[in-house]
């Protein structure tokens, strides 16, 4: 079984540990001002934010056409057809339909989609699961039981200290998010279960008050002392990011996943200044190959 997904789950594993699992990743794109970008082939992070911060475009994202899921659906198929194609939340991107759509352009491909209803890192242990998974020989059934699991645990939450890029990007009501960034109040969003949307969890008037916000809201579902596996992310901002991932280390009994920049696609939606953690008990993972 070959493991296909989407540049929006951010897979926290370098090239060659992706070739050697079966990850094969069709690319998300951003574009700034007339320039359009694949994730992950035609831009580096570090350089996106660099001209994001030079011009007065906001970007735009989009997701794979269905006939970039169906080339590369039929390209594996001809080693093997079985394919488990595991994506960001449908709540957020069309990005899970347009696989949907891919999958019915290549009949010779036995494809399986899985809406991860989340994204970024919680949505990446799915897809690196998936694939030790199948590499040992798993089922598709017990891989299928395996994510559930796993979806089922893990939750994220960010921050960020600027809002006019989630306004532009639709994902707040633009009142809110408006009012927000008068009042120069810093959410805290998180990404609910059942539709994989945004959901607030609150506000501060400071950015280190809403990172301590986040921390906060880790320890009201797990004690302190317990075992967590974690991973932060962040947009541009590793000092942020650093911060967050003190101050969650002090408190728990973590098993980290690497700490780095996030996709890009979601990154132009939050500005350079997001930061994020995912995080769920540490016993799920357990069996995972």
């Amino acid at each position: 079984m070959q493991i296909v997904t989407d540049s929006g789950t951010d897979v926290s594993l370098t090239a060659e540990q992706k070739a050697e699992l079966g990850i094969h990743i069709v690319p998300l794109v951003v574009t700034l001002g007339a320039e359009s970008y694949r994730e992950g082939i035609d831009i580096e992070p570090g350089e996106f934010y660099r001209r994001l911060a030079a011009t007065d475009s906001l970007p735009v994202t989009s997701q794979p056409p269905p006939g970039d899921f169906a080339s590369t659906y039929r390209r594996l198929a001809a080693t093997d057809p079985d394919i488990l194609s595991i994506h960001m939340t449908s709540g957020l991107s069309g990005t899970f339909n347009a696989a949907q759509a891919g999958a019915n352009l290549a009949p010779e491909a036995n494809v399986t989609l899985v809406d991860t209803k989340t994204l970024s890192a919680a949505a990446g242990w799915q897809v690196e699961a998936a694939a030790r998974a199948a590499r040992a020989g798993w089922s598709k059934e017990q891989i299928l039981a395996l994510l559930a699991r796993i979806g089922k645990a893990s939750d994220s939450m960010y921050t960020l200290d600027e809002l006019k890029y989630l306004i532009h990007g639709g994902r707040i009501s633009h009142m809110k998010g408006l009012i927000a960034s008068i009042l120069n109040l810093k959410p805290m969003i998180g990404v609910e279960k059942v539709n994989g949307t945004y959901v607030q969890l609150g506000q501060t008037r400071t950015f280190k008050k809403a990172v301590k916000g986040l921390v906060d809201l880790i320890t009201s579902q797990h004690s302190p002392g317990s075992a967590l596996h974690v991973q932060v992310l962040h947009a541009f901002n590793p000092e942020g990011a650093a911060a967050l991932r003190e101050q969650v280390d002090r408190l728990f009994d973590c098993t980290w996943s690497p700490i780095g920049p996030m996709s890009l696609v979601l990154g132009a939606h939050t500005g350079p200044s997001m930061v994020g953690v995912a995080f769920a008990s540490q016993t799920v993972f357990a069996d995972v190959p």
